[in-house]
């Protein structure tokens, strides 16, 4: 049997390669052809090597395309969170929400306490976590997740945009209670929730104890409806201090009054 030339074989393997969107095959079967004729690999030894590879690289692409469309503000970690600073929010159970079996199960994280006391960088955290775990999120603010709701409604597209948002496996609402909420508003982020409740994962963010919530909704009977859905399947975490944007800076109580013009 005449044997293909070595060169024409890699300008098969290079073909195939491009036809079947493979990138990484061209770049590295040569090297790992190397490596497996040095240390006597089977067939099957290197097949597995140069797939290996390629599957490897793309489930990182994917990651990566997963975070850029979630629509975080910044990319936020876990390790770089101030845990020290925090010293109620238990590390031993955010290790075990980074595992995302909790959005395999459709629960919630809720995170409370005031501004800058890192709720968005938790937030962001773990929803990059699912994002490069294979999870569809999508991130936005309360207010963000308001508009949208309140155009597709003046649009006649509630249904299918709820049906859209369907599709994600996490739903991350930044900053609830830092704008009031109109009425018509409230009902259709309620129905947000409501969709969601046991179907798929939440993670909230509030400056508001769960008892302030219809300070923001402007209705005890929404608000209430809407922290049952979300609690019933959530872990809670209650983040507590002083803003780190303003810790250790010296804050004038008033505003210094204009000194007069000095005439010259």
């Amino acid at each position: 049997m005449t044997r293909t030339p070595a060169h024409d074989t890699t300008a098969t393997i290079n073909r195939y390669a491009r036809e079947l969107k493979a990138p990484r095959i061209a770049n590295i079967h040569a090297t790992i052809a190397e490596q497996a004729r040095a240390e006597s690999w089977t067939h099957e030894e290197y097949l597995a090597a140069v797939l290996s590879v390629e599957a490897t690289a793309r489930a990182e692409s994917g990651a990566n395309q997963r975070v850029k469309r979630a629509g975080f503000p910044s990319v936020k970690t876990i390790a770089d969170f101030d845990f020290t600073a925090q010293p109620a929010i238990d590390r031993a159970e955010i290790a075990r929400l980074e595992t995302g079996a909790w959005v395999a199960t459709a629960e919630n994280v809720v995170l409370l306490g005031p501004p800058g006391t890192g709720k968005t960088h938790l937030a962001t955290a773990l929803g990059v976590t699912a994002a490069q775990q294979g999870y569809r999120v999508l991130f936005d603010t309360a207010a963000g997740w308001v508009n949208t709701l309140t155009e597709a409604h003046a649009m006649g597209r509630l249904e299918p945009t709820l049906k859209r948002l369907s599709g994600y496996h996490l739903l991350i609402i930044d900053e609830l209670g830092y704008i009031p909420v109109e009425a018509d508003a409230a009902n259709l982020f309620f129905q947000l929730v409501s969709r969601r409740y046991e179907h798929g994962s939440i993670i909230v963010t509030s400056n508001l104890a769960f008892s302030q919530w219809a300070q923001c909704f402007g209705d005890v009977t929404v608000a209430t409806a809407m922290v049952d859905r979300i609690v019933h399947h959530a872990k809670i975490f209650q983040h507590r201090g002083t803003s780190h944007r303003i810790k250790g800076r010296e804050i004038p109580a008033t505003t210094p009054a204009p000194q007069p013009h000095q005439a010259q």
